[in-house]
């Protein structure tokens, strides 16, 4: 499978969520979008979960065709339960499915629904990690002050606590982790980011941390990790790009121009990273970077059809009408002949055409009618199209 056609089978998910957004000023991101997989926290779980118990696993019957299995386990301490049950240690816990394991071996048991616990799967548990579960604030608590507890245990030698800390800050909003800049640590975080050993995972947030707490020497290293010609997809790059940028603003910005947007053996993912990198600037950066000049780098992207729907949606979101003409052009163009270029271009006219205040950067009444011209164009040969962008609006 070509590089293009890989990311045109992703671009559908990502192009679907840019576009429900497409008429917004800016986005608040709720978790990091460098973490791909981050798992829900085993606090949550715990707040959540209505009967919560330590347990060992006692006996399973596999089952059959007629009769489901089940899996019986023992208690060893309850945590918390719902009012009407009446489990306590030694207690046996009955559970209507299979689950293989070693007898004797430990799990986190959560349930909901009261006196007789719809039981979620049992969580793998070991004493390091039941400890250091019962010792973690409650998440009722300021995320900042939550999270200071969980990055003592970045890259903790028990998986558990490692995956379940990162879990903690993957999942955070990036202006909650934003105050504890002075407290990263830095050396560490740039072995993380050095070490094979480190899950792929992860490298996007530590390349988002690194950003916060970096010095010079960083710099030099960050650059020499983003300027690789790389084929295959590189886990985590979009968030190293976007630290990079938060240290070193404009300037950054023109050497990830120069090794990634003018350069025309760049692969479809480095680009798509990059621009990630771009639109979290704008979200995150707190004018870091200028906004004209992030909008003009996010236009250089519309010279790869790859991007072009995705790129068209940033444009539109961050009300750049200079590019009007030129994505009316593009509608017709050869390589951008792709539906969802086109319905991009469409949803961009939509905003572009409800003339707002344009000293907050919304279209004019110039702009709005000349977006509307563009439309009744575009509508008069696809009105189908044009009237399924318009179900957004």
């Amino acid at each position: 499978m070509t590089d293009r056609k890989r990311i045109r089978f992703s671009q559908g998910w990502y192009g679907l969520f840019y576009c429900l957004l497409v008429a917004l000023i800016s986005t608040k991101l709720i978790a990091c979008p460098f973490c791909p997989g981050a798992s829900v926290p085993l606090t949550e779980k715990l707040t959540h979960a209505q009967t919560a118990c330590l347990v060992r696993w006692a006996e399973a019957d596999t089952g059959t065709i007629e009769k489901p299995g089940d899996t019986v386990y023992k208690v060893l301490k309850v945590i918390k339960q719902s009012q009407g049950t009446q489990y306590k240690p030694g207690s046996l816990i009955t559970v209507n499915r299979d689950h293989d394991a070693k007898p004797g071996a430990p799990f986190l048991l959560t349930g909901t629904r009261g006196p007789q616990p719809l039981w979620d799967n049992p969580i793998v548990i070991t004493p390091a990690s039941y400890s250091y579960l019962m010792q973690a604030p409650s998440v009722h608590q300021p995320t900042t002050q939550r999270l200071r507890y969980f990055l003592k245990f970045l890259e903790h030698k028990d998986t558990i606590i490692a995956n379940d800390a990162f879990a903690e800050f993957a999942n955070a909003p990036f202006e909650d982790i934003t105050p504890l800049a002075r407290e990263l640590p830095r050396e560490k975080i740039h072995h993380w980011l050095s070490d094979r050993s480190t899950p792929a995972p992860r490298l996007g947030l530590y390349g988002l941390l690194l950003g916060l707490c970096g010095q010079e020497e960083d710099i030099r290293f960050m650059e020499q990790k983003i300027s690789i010609q790389a084929q295959g997809l590189r886990s985590g790059i979009g968030g190293l790009m976007s630290g990079y940028l938060m240290l070193t603003g404009s300037q950054g910005l023109d050497h990830l121009e120069r090794v990634k947007f003018r350069q025309k053996n760049v692969t479809p993912n480095e680009l798509f990273a990059a621009r990630e990198a771009v639109s979290f600037m704008w979200t995150y950066g707190n004018s870091r970077i200028p906004p004209e000049r992030l909008r003009q780098s996010m236009r250089m992207l519309l010279n790869r059809p790859e991007l072009a729907d995705l790129v068209i949606a940033d444009l539109a979101r961050w009300q750049d009408w200079t590019v009007m003409d030129q994505l009316v052009t593009l509608y017709d163009a050869k390589d951008y002949e792709y539906k969802s270029i086109r319905k991009a271009i469409i949803r961009y006219l939509l905003v572009a055409s409800r003339n707002t205040d344009s000293s907050r950067g919304g279209p004019d009444a110039a702009t709005a009618a000349r977006a509307r011209q563009y439309l009744d164009r575009i509508r008069s040969r696809d009105p189908q199209l044009v009237k399924r962008a318009e179900r957004f609006y």
